[in-house]
């Protein structure tokens, strides 16, 4: 067991996983984990041969929060600045142009619940114990939920789980939108990498625009078309393209490079 955070890095081809291991703490996500994990989250965002990531947590548990303990005489001002620091690694997760999808097993409660929302695609065990429990603590949702729950959930049901900080099931989070997709229990990472090799096989350009653009947030129609015209233009004129065209005619699986 663990008793002190750490995030062990792996990779296999183009894919590659950040393991949170805080064990002792349940993946509890204390100040030196949150520095961690920015700085191999943006190592790997920079790689161009890492083509999708998956973040999850050792000891069958992805996160169960915050770092209680380290919040001990927090003035408004400190307060200020320890978000601003996490903020780091919302935003390498959102806007980031290589895909995260988060493997999800044991428990997913308060800020892990929000790590897993700024993920790209969630894969999450049936028996995961899911919780927005901010309120419970007197605190608001953060890590940037605000933005992520109602954009995958709709704004009925994310004030519903902000405002009761009730606990609810894998089943009831892929049926509310939170999940993508449910798997047995010790299944999540083997289903996320799966998904993730599928990922890094299609052309990496398209994979970064599709991805940033939907980053965006919501826009007006006009803004959308002009935004698309833009990024699809350029990605016409790849050799990703080109091979993507090739291998349609030729009946055959495309071998995209990056180019």
């Amino acid at each position: 067991m663990s008793d002190e955070a750490r995030v062990n890095v792996t990779r296999r081809g183009a894919v590659a996983e950040l393991e949170i291991d805080f064990i002792a703490r349940r993946n509890a996500l204390s100040l030196d984990l949150r520095e961690l994990m920015h700085d191999a989250m943006f190592d790997l965002q920079a790689d161009p041969e890492v083509r999708c990531i998956v973040l999850t947590g050792a000891g069958g548990v992805f996160s169960a929060g915050g770092d209680i303990k380290s919040m001990d005489g927090l003035t408004p001002l400190a307060g200020r600045a320890r978000l601003q620091r996490l903020h780091r690694l919302v935003r390498l997760l959102i806007e980031g142009e290589t895909p995260v999808i988060a493997a999800v097993e044991g428990y997913a409660v308060g800020a892990g619940l929000s790590l897993a929302a700024a993920c790209d695609v969630v894969v999450s065990a049936e028996d995961v114990v899911w919780s927005c429990a901010f309120n419970r603590l007197g605190l608001m949702p953060d890590m940037g939920s605000a933005w992520t729950l109602p954009a995958r959930m709709g704004l009925g049901q994310a004030k519903r789980i902000m405002l009761t900080s009730e606990r609810f099931t894998t089943a009831q989070a892929q049926a509310w939108g939170l999940v993508e997709e449910m798997t047995a229990k010790g299944d999540a990472k083997a289903r996320a990498h799966a998904m993730a090799d599928e990922i890094a096989e299609r052309a990496p350009g398209a994979v970064a625009v599709t991805k940033a653009w939907l980053a965006r947030g919501p826009l007006g129609l006009g803004q959308v078309l002009a935004a698309e015209a833009d990024a699809q233009a350029m990605l016409f004129a790849t050799d990703d393209f080109a091979e993507g065209r090739a291998a349609f005619a030729e009946k055959r699986d495309a071998r995209f490079e990056g180019k």
